[in-house]
């Protein structure tokens, strides 16, 4: 059984990060999703809430975990004795952003494979920016992420 690990910022996570997760665990045996802040990123919630809403989103599939990182991917693959990395493609302008992180993660570290899941043509739209603008102007994305994280959105925002 290999284990995968699936890396991202996930603020928030959509219905299209849980598709590649749950594929990653059937596919490798193992998933272990890796929440990281993104500098270039404005982030909506803490690593520390985002990491608690997607462990609470797969509670009840024990093939897939949720650790928080920081620092480089291939300094954690090695702390989780991990060699596959997931990524996930919505379009083919995805790839290329993505073939770059692979070959310079290729380059770090060369027993490290980068292995690229397509979503579901359902979900080839979403990403998380889009997801929170959405939201912000008060757009129902009921359809777009899990129960667990439209509540915790709508929470949020009722502080406000």
């Amino acid at each position: 059984m290999l284990k995968a690990v699936y890396p991202g910022s996930f603020d928030p996570l959509t219905n299209g990060h849980v598709y590649i997760a749950k594929r990653a665990a059937d596919i490798f045996g193992k998933c272990v999703i890796a929440v990281l802040d993104n500098s270039e990123k404005k982030s909506m919630f803490s690593k520390a809430e985002r990491v608690d809403m997607i462990r609470s989103v797969f509670k009840n599939d024990k093939n897939i975990s949720v650790a928080a990182y920081d620092g480089l991917l291939v300094d954690f693959m090695k702390k989780e004795k991990s060699r596959v990395i997931v990524r996930g493609l919505r379009a083919l302008s995805d790839f290329e952003y993505e073939f770059q992180i692979a070959q310079l993660n290729r380059q770090l570290a060369p027993e490290v494979e980068t292995f690229f899941i397509a979503t579901e043509p359902r979900f080839s739209f979403l990403a998380s920016h889009a997801v929170k603008d959405v939201f912000k102007w008060g757009g129902n994305i009921s359809d777009m992420v899990p129960q667990e994280i439209l509540e915790r959105m709508i929470k949020l925002q009722n502080k406000d």
